[in-house]
């Protein structure tokens, strides 16, 4: 049986957030006519960190779906990751290491991948807590595609933030002012293991 680390209802809310995204990204990526199919390059080489154990707790619930092989091969090289990461942290390098959970080129976790891979690659915006709004132009494919345009709409992030937080704070309650705040890798994440359900009891 596969095992359930979110609540039903988190899991189930957190699948709906990340189908609205995916809506809102193809809405706006058909009005630019933008796509990565032909792209030279591959967005999952990109450095990113997560802060959620929400997050977290979900990628998880799709690597207790895999079978037992395919899971063990990600955890693999989820350990080699986060080695050489750490080797080109240590030089002051941004690391440009393929995700571990990539197989031919595409997500190996395609329905469970994190809010950041769901977004990245078109033009987005947010508004953070203090009232400033940051403007992100998306990859170089993207930039390329509507350079000279003007009036680009930005997929507002502000409320999927906002909904994601909202679910970390529903499912983590008071226990999320004494925990340790989330700043992983994806990689990281797998290496660690699903979040301990012990706080959440």
């Amino acid at each position: 049986m596969t095992q359930k680390i979110l609540p039903p209802d988190i899991s189930n809310q957190i699948a709906t957030l990340y189908h609205d995204m995916e809506s809102a990204y193809d809405d706006l990526a058909k009005s630019l006519d933008f796509t990565c199919q032909g792209c030279p390059d591959n967005c999952c080489d990109s450095y990113f960190q997560h802060h959620t154990y929400t997050e977290w707790a979900y990628l998880w619930e799709g690597m207790e779906e895999l079978p037992e092989d395919k899971k063990n091969r990600f955890l693999q090289r989820a350990e080699e990751y986060v080695k050489e990461s750490k080797k080109m942290l240590a030089r002051d390098e941004r690391p440009n290491i393929m995700c571990p959970i990539n197989e031919q080129g595409l997500c190996g976790l395609y329905s469970h991948r994190l809010m950041i891979c769901r977004l990245h690659g078109i033009p987005s915006a947010m508004t953070r807590p203090d009232g400033k709004r940051m403007e992100f132009p998306g990859c170089f494919r993207c930039q390329e595609i509507v350079e000279g345009r003007k009036d680009i709409t930005h997929l507002d992030r502000t409320k999927m933030y906002q909904r994601l937080v909202l679910l970390e704070m529903e499912w983590l309650g008071p226990k999320r002012h004494v925990l340790p705040r989330v700043k992983m890798t994806l990689a990281e994440m797998l290496v660690k293991g699903p979040p301990s359900l012990d706080f959440c009891r």
